[in-house]
């Protein structure tokens, strides 16, 4: 089976008049379909640059991106992308928020609109659908945010630090919370975070970057005894330690 994610030996450098600054060397890793990715590495390593070179935002300076075993650029319409803030914006009610790229692109139908309808719903949010971002909670916002990221159907989504605005409970809650919905939606998902603890208690796989020019360091494999929990109940395991010491150790090897 083709993995849904693949890319071979990408490098990527950022140029200006004063020269070019070397960002990722020679990256080759694969995503299957349902997996959930995590990747980690010191500050300015180019971890969000890795994320734009698989949205298509950037292009690789050397080596393919590939989706399902195809380089074609249209795959880019299959992939989601969540940032750091929620980007909900203020005038709109929660359900123009959600609706908001169905609407860009036109797809607002009866089956989108009860797909949509259905999320709210199951989410928590149906009841606040015409309430204003303000109205809400971090958590919420989050939550709305996902929803109109998986309102468009993406087959793989990209998280970028998607929980770091929100303090440490907020944070823990809000991690279960998207990661129920993923796991409940099927999704595969890569997210890019500094929290270790984060990392741990929410991926399959953590790739590990070394400092920039970042290459990979080593792909740490997380299971659990009791199968794959959830990230608040990983917390409590005793695996949760020993993942978390093996990335510190990898990490401050590299400085």
């Amino acid at each position: 089976m083709k993995p849904l994610l693949e890319l071979q030996n990408v490098s990527y450098a950022y140029h200006s008049k004063t020269g070019e600054t070397f960002a990722l060397s020679d990256i080759s890793f694969q995503v299957n379909k349902g997996e959930f990715i995590a990747v980690v590495g010191p500050s300015g390593c180019g971890k969000t640059t890795l994320l734009s070179l698989i949205s298509g935002l950037l292009r690789p300076e050397s080596g393919s991106v590939l989706f399902e075993g195809q380089k074609d650029a249209s795959f880019q319409e299959k992939i989601g992308y969540m940032l750091q803030r929620d980007h909900l914006f203020e005038w709109r009610t929660i359900y123009q928020n959600v609706t908001l790229g169905l609407e860009i692109q036109h797809k607002i139908n009866d089956d989108s609109k009860a797909r949509i309808d259905k999320m709210l719903m199951d989410y928590g949010l149906y009841k606040f659908r015409n309430a204003k971002p303000s109205e809400l909670s971090g958590g919420m916002r989050q939550r709305a945010a996902l929803i109109r990221t998986l309102a468009l159907e993406p087959e793989l989504l990209l998280l970028d630090e998607p929980f770091s605005a929100l303090d440490f409970q907020t944070r823990l809650s809000v991690c279960d919370d998207v990661y129920e919905i993923l796991h409940r939606e099927k999704k595969t998902a890569l997210l890019v975070t500094h929290d270790l603890s984060e990392a741990v208690s929410m991926a399959d796989r953590i790739i590990v970057l070394t400092k920039r020019p970042a290459r990979i360091s080593t792909i740490l494999e997380i299971t659990f005894e009791e199968g794959r929990p959830g990230p608040f109940a990983r917390r409590n395991t005793p695996e949760f330690k020993e993942y978390f010491n093996v990335l510190w150790k990898e990490l401050n090897s590299h400085e």
